[in-house]
């Protein structure tokens, strides 16, 4: 059994950086100096009270598990550093051969690869764990399935880039990228949990990516 803090954390980590990369995005200008987090919160303060009261809910979390966010410091005024970018864009644009100097990272042209890759990477990832929090939290799928759809619905629009990212485009990566190695024979995920991550994605399918 996955335990309650482990998934909050890992819902928390995708939320920040689907957080960061949209303040990133929201300043259009790609220079690292010109981004305020707090000010892209500002006028989002609903959309992330809704964010937070369903990730409490799927996950049947308590206040002290919920204060992790708070821990964390994504949700308030906080600089975005290119290292971050980064790491929530997995690495991708990293030069091995530029260890010793890293400056290049926060071009424009390498910020804003990084801010695309991060966002398919975060909200894929922020899915995920919502579907595993709701499972090890024993929610149901047609319950948390359309938390994680709404919740997904309202990260897309914070992560903003102008619509390219959807609901529908972010399940099917999820889908692609996850749930083979999950439901394969011979994963050691126990029966239960391959049965919710079934029950999970024909629900999101159907949510977010009907016929």
């Amino acid at each position: 059994m996955i335990h309650p803090q482990s998934c909050a954390r890992t819902v928390f980590a995708a939320l920040g950086g689907v957080v960061e990369i949209g303040a990133v995005n929201h300043a259009g200008t790609w220079d690292l100096a010109d981004v305020s987090v707090g000010d892209f919160l500002a006028p989002r303060g609903e959309d992330i009270a809704r964010i937070m009261a369903a990730v409490r809910t799927i996950g049947r979390f308590d206040a002290p598990v919920m204060a992790i966010s708070d821990e964390l410091g994504y949700l308030r005024e906080h600089p975005v550093e290119a290292p971050f970018l980064l790491l929530w864009s997995a690495g991708v644009t990293w030069v091995p051969e530029s260890a010793e100097d890293v400056a290049y990272l926060e071009e424009p042209h390498v910020v804003r690869r990084m801010c695309r890759m991060g966002a398919d990477l975060q909200l894929a990832n922020l899915l995920d764990a919502l579907v595993t929090a709701g499972i090890a939290a024993g929610v149901d799928a047609e319950e948390g399935g359309s938390l994680v759809a709404g919740i997904i619905r309202v990260a897309c629009e914070l992560v903003g880039d102008t619509g390219r990212n959807t609901p529908e485009g972010v399940f099917r990566m999820w889908r692609v990228a996850e749930l083979p190695d999950v439901l394969r024979p011979d994963s050691g995920a126990p029966e239960y949990g391959k049965a919710g991550y079934r029950a999970y994605d024909a629900e999101l399918e159907r949510l977010l990516a009907p016929f």
